[in-house]
């Protein structure tokens, strides 16, 4: 069994134990916390040992009711391999720390690619993670760019991608973010940072993205052109995307055409926390204009697509599955990940 570690534990990082709990040949040996949460107290109805960073702390999570199995550096000397899943920024402060302990990392895609110096997508470079200590699960809009590119990349060849990110506000936790009435620009200058990030996985691929923050707090949503080498059909596209096991076609049938339908619709699927783990590709969007352009709209759950990810990385850092399919196949019947569609 892999010891892992959640350095962490927040909208990414409890999802990331949950999962990790889930497979067959890992086991949590201890999340971290800053303060008292109501994350807290879930790690503690989990059964999750909760370390925490400031030992001075440590009477005020007792008197929450709330054991502490000790400081981070004992959970991190415990582990195998961490999954740093704290705030943007504070990974790179982190790295040192996993370095003085001869530890393995994953960071997540709020830290610059620099700070692994490999980025990672399950589908398009595991292979390359054997041997290395860190790698980056890229952020959650990339990894939904990744999959899809990679795909038609794979069967078609792709020439050059452009896509718009309409990206939301806020988590649906997150009070203290916006906008509330406002579409934001973000950036106003082109390109957005999308386009290099999916360069630190598909280095091949010629991409220009542009990005907005709208007043939602579910999924992003991304309209997507991209120039095919080969000349395809509408149908074969589809096809791609059926035999693709992180991509979902959200079909005509359902009638959902929003992101407030899907999140509906993943509920009532008994999705954990609504999570939309593959993307969502809407299949009236999916359209291939003489032979070789590619369109479509293509929902991307910001909290969740992200989490299958970190666990194949666990798997192609620690070199325990050296085949790809074979830890996405895992990885998926753990999850209970059956692409939508």
């Amino acid at each position: 069994m892999i010891k892992v570690a959640i350095n962490g534990y927040g909208t990414i990082g409890k999802r990331v134990a949950d999962a990790v709990a889930a497979q067959p040949d890992m086991e949590v040996i201890g999340v971290s916390k800053t303060s008292v949460s109501s994350e807290a107290y879930i790690a503690k109805e989990r059964g999750y040992p909760l370390y925490i960073a400031d030992l001075s702390k440590k009477s005020a999570f007792e008197k929450a009711g709330i054991e502490v199995a000790g400081d981070v550096d004992a959970m991190l000397k415990a582990a195998d391999i961490v999954v740093d899943a704290t705030p943007g920024g504070v990974g790179e402060k982190n790295r040192p720390i996993y370095e003085r302990l001869g530890k393995k990392a994953i960071f997540q895609g709020g830290e610059e690619h620099e700070v692994a110096g490999f980025s990672f997508n399950a589908h398009a470079n595991y292979k390359e993670a054997a041997g290395k200590q860190f790698a980056r699960v890229v952020s959650c809009n990339t990894t939904g760019l990744v999959r899809l590119i990679h795909a038609l990349d794979q069967a078609f060849g792709v020439q050059r991608v452009r896509a718009v990110m309409v990206r939301r506000g806020a988590d649906p936790d997150d009070i203290k973010r916006g906008p509330i009435d406002a579409i934001v620009l973000n950036p106003a200058t082109i390109p957005s940072h999308h386009g290099p990030d999916v360069q630190t996985v598909l280095p091949q691929i010629n991409i220009v993205t542009l990005a907005m923050i709208v007043p939602t707090t579910f999924m992003h949503m991304h309209s997507i052109q991209a120039d095919l080498k080969t000349a395809t059909t509408r149908d074969e596209v589809l096809a791609v995307f059926e035999n693709h096991s992180r991509i979902g076609l959200i079909r005509k049938a359902t009638g959902i055409k929003s992101n407030a339908q899907l999140r509906e619709y993943t509920q009532d699927l008994g999705r954990p926390r609504t999570d939309l783990w593959e993307n969502g590709v809407f299949e009236e969007s999916v359209s291939v204009l003489d032979g070789k352009e590619f369109y479509c709209f293509q929902a991307i759950h910001q909290e969740a697509d992200v989490i299958p990810e970190n666990i194949d990385c666990i798997r192609a850092l620690m070199g325990t599955v050296k085949d790809p399919e074979e830890s996405i196949r895992m990885t998926n019947e753990a999850l209970g990940l059956v692409a939508i569609g």
